[in-house]
């Protein structure tokens, strides 16, 4: 290429908070700047940090380069030419007799992943785990950790993090969804690929947005955080207090697993229930619980089932003394161990169980079902307690609430990365939003967030693509006698998804055939992946051929007693998932009260009837939390979106 001298942009320094003295004083680029990085290729590249003020930054790659001069405050900022797909290359930053030189960078597309759990599931944890890690060996397809961090101001620069090539040792760890996706368009476009990779699971939206987005003023948000200081401060005291009571050991000791021990200092605790909700808020570390049941001679002598329930994360169980299982970093997984009869006695038998929590809730969770003995041949006992509980070796910190807080995420994991120059953003987030307060505001919270994030990475048109919520049963539904939703939350947080399809250059992955009723979390990523990687490559990358949506809900038509529904993206494929009759469907009279329908497809429409609905008036389709068995698809078998055709 012929160089060429691309003078700075500064404007947007303008919304960037100073940095300190110190942090000025030597040449210093964002963290995402690393050896290793994959650049945006067809775009202008921004490179920014910070130097001593008035110092001259000149910056360098494959021939082309751009130079500026740091502001007062010490903040520089220039703009590369556009580079075609290609590398490695050296990325070279010069200034006031200080150079940094980061190696091996690509050039080709670069994607943000963000969200909650489900984003940030790693591929370690996958239904397809061995496969993909026993596979992995792309030295052109990346991924950057953000670490999970938090700060109430705007931060110019990440906690920390790296780039990293596919491989068997790393891959792993990477964002599942991010990966199946990346794997996608790496084969398709034949270019390098990197992924932002910047989740925190149980996040909500209002954590990824800004003060503006929020429409918060800076006064109504520093009074918040005062509040929230102040009772954080209030509830830690309270905690160290309540701790201090019990002197800490070695947490690996067994020193509280025998049968016999003095437990006259211990607190009672309810189970199953995290110790957060019973006055051990932000505490992590290891504790104990111990209780006992009574077998009879003969029950002793055959053995028994042994559930304690959910353990979040990891536990260690022994019953009479002995160890008799152990469960690591598995805080959903229900905990079940055989318990031979040479351990138990007849009478009383003691159960004692440590828990070490490294983040999040703690405890013996689950439902009170999973909680039991079992003798063999006989029936589950509810182990009902009481159950008491010490700590052995415990912090206290309000750390893991921070994912809910009001701008808290993106001040530290997102704004530090603008403007960093991306191909686009996929989204996957909105369980914890999932409530009857939140799911209604969602969709305008979500609207300000995508226009929000396209202003800071200065794309107006940025492609953002997101996960529509998989089917679960949250137990949030509110039903009617015979069992019909009134309100679903998770169906309303749907809609509200769906209605930001309303804004240019954006995309949703419909999952309702590939969701799990009993985990939030379904372990099968490559389907997320790859369905947003059909929206990609259709919509931003020109693959015209590619199907990549479902059916979508366009008007309905009332037609004597039925209801015909049309649809865009029919393209005359309308049918029923695996064959058979379509289901998921209800219909309302002016009543608005929902009866089962019976569907049939005719060309690129629906056609509804119900059982007691003579003039229908609306429909629903998918409506709950759990629509599994909503099977509409369309061209290679792409679900439907749920919907409404109006708010009752």
């Amino acid at each position: 290429m012929t160089p060429r001298i691309v003078l700075a942009s500064l404007a947007w320094l303008a919304f960037v908070p100073a940095a300190t003295a110190a942090a000025a004083a030597s040449l210093e680029l964002p963290l995402v700047f690393a050896d290793g990085m994959v650049l945006q290729r067809d775009a202008p590249l921004p490179v920014w940090g910070q130097a001593r003020p008035g110092c001259q930054v000149r910056v360098t790659l494959d021939g082309e380069h751009a130079s500026g001069t740091a502001d007062p405050a010490g903040r520089w900022a220039v703009t590369l030419p556009p580079q075609v797909a290609g590398g490695p290359y050296v990325l070279a930053v010069e200034g006031c007799g200080q150079r940094q030189r980061i190696a091996d960078v690509l050039v080709g597309e670069v994607w943000l992943a963000s969200g909650q759990s489900n984003m940030e599931w790693p591929v370690a944890q996958t239904l397809h785990a061995a496969e993909d890690i026993a596979a992995a060996g792309d030295p052109q397809l990346r991924h950057f950790k953000v670490p999970r961090s938090w700060a109430e101001a705007p931060r110019t620069q990440l906690e920390g993090g790296q780039w990293q090539a596919a491989s068997p040792e790393t891959v792993g760890a990477f964002s599942a969804a991010g990966y199946a996706f990346a794997q996608e368009l790496r084969r398709t476009l034949q270019v390098p690929v990197g992924i932002i990779d910047s989740t925190w699971g149980g996040s909500s939206i209002e954590a990824w947005m800004s003060a503006g987005m929020l429409g918060l003023d800076a006064a109504a948000l520093e009074a918040k955080m005062r509040e929230r200081r102040a009772a954080e401060e209030k509830i830690e005291q309270a905690v160290y207090q309540r701790v201090a009571a019990w002197a800490p050991v070695d947490p690996a000791s067994d020193a509280f697993a025998g049968a016999e021990l003095d437990t006259s200092g211990w607190q009672p605790i309810k189970v199953p229930a995290a110790w957060e909700s019973q006055g051990y808020e932000g505490m992590n570390g290891v504790a104990w619980y111990r209780t006992t049941f009574e077998l009879s001679a003969a029950e002793a002598a055959a053995g028994i089932t042994l559930g304690v329930g959910q353990i979040d994360d990891t536990d260690t169980t022994w019953v009479n003394g002995k160890q008799v299982g152990s469960t690591v970093n598995a805080y959903n997984k229900p905990r079940v161990y055989e318990v031979p009869a040479g351990v138990l006695r007849a009478g009383t038998n003691t159960i004692a169980v440590r828990v070490q929590d490294d983040g999040g809730g703690g405890g013996i969770m689950g439902s009170p079902e999973e909680i039991f003995v079992r003798p063999q041949g006989g029936v589950a006992r509810a182990l009902g307690g009481p159950w008491l509980f010490r700590t052995a070796q415990a912090s206290v910190a309000m750390l893991d609430d921070k994912n809910q807080d009001d701008t808290l995420l993106y001040n530290a994991m997102l704004h530090p990365l603008q403007p960093y120059a991306l191909a686009g953003v996929i989204w996957y987030q909105g369980e914890t939003n999932a409530s009857p307060e939140g799911a209604y505001r969602y969709r305008d919270q979500f609207r300000s967030l995508v226009e929000g994030w396209r202003a800071g990475f200065r794309t107006p048109a940025l492609p953002f693509l997101w996960v529509q919520l998989a089917p679960f049963h949250s137990g949030g539904d509110q039903l009617d006698a015979q069992g019909r939703v009134l309100e679903s939350p998770w169906a309303t947080l749907r809609e509200s998804q769906s209605a930001t399809l309303a804004l240019p250059a954006t995309g949703q992955a419909v999952i309702t055939d590939a969701g799990d009723s009993n985990d939030i979390h379904p372990r099968d990523k490559h389907v997320v992946g790859q369905r947003l990687a059909r929206i990609a490559l259709a919509r931003v990358y020109g693959q015209q051929h590619i199907a990549w949506t479902g059916p979508v809900f366009r008007e309905a038509e009332v037609r004597g007693r039925e209801l015909v529904l049309h649809f865009d993206h029919a393209d005359g494929a309308l049918a029923a998932r695996g064959g058979g009759a379509l289901a998921g469907f209800e219909l309302a009279g002016a009543d608005g009260r929902f009866h089962p329908a019976r569907a049939r497809i005719e060309g690129d429409t629906v056609v509804l009837q119900a059982a007691g609905v003579d003039r229908p008036v609306g429909a629903r389709y998918g409506w709950s939390d759990d629509p599994g068995d909503a099977n509409l698809v369309g061209r290679d078998g792409l679900p439907a979106s749920p919907f409404r055709t109006g708010q009752w």
